[in-house]
């Protein structure tokens, strides 16, 4: 159950409707999804969020988009966000993550979590080669 409730008519506030309007050029689609509709209680964190997620979702940068989307389904695994697992897959599938790079991705979250259970609960100390602060010799690097 939300814990608010979105406006009844979130466009009638000229800065709801320039930010669904950015929304809209952004994604050239006129589909404004929950997580936008929802935010609209409030204009000032609506309007902060999508500036955020315009950013680094939507500007070019070293990492390609459906990296992106695949990163944000990671960590939206790891968080136990339902509506950011669902909305980043299909927006993962939409910039051409197949049904291989999807099941390749669930294996790689699980082993993740599992490994990174395991170095917590034996609490294995971190190796100085991975230890950006500490001296190794060339034959410690990792390859």
């Amino acid at each position: 159950m939300s814990t608010v409730a979105p406006p009844p008519d979130p466009e009638a506030d000229p800065r709801v409707k320039a930010v669904f309007d950015d929304i809209r050029a952004t994604r050239k689609s006129d589909f404004i999804n929950n997580m936008w509709l929802w935010l609209a209680f409030d204009p000032d964190l609506l309007e902060r969020t999508w500036a955020e997620v315009k950013t680094v979702m939507a500007m070019p940068s070293p990492l390609d988009p459906l990296m992106k989307e695949m990163l944000y389904i990671a960590v939206s695994v790891t968080n136990g966000c339902g509506y950011c697992i669902h909305s980043h897959t299909a927006a993962a599938k939409v910039k051409g993550m197949t049904d291989a790079e999807h099941a390749d991705l669930m294996r790689v979250i699980s082993l993740a979590a599992k490994t990174n259970q395991l170095a917590m609960a034996l609490q294995v100390p971190v190796d100085t080669v991975f230890d950006a602060s500490g001296e190794t010799k060339a034959s410690e690097r990792p390859a």
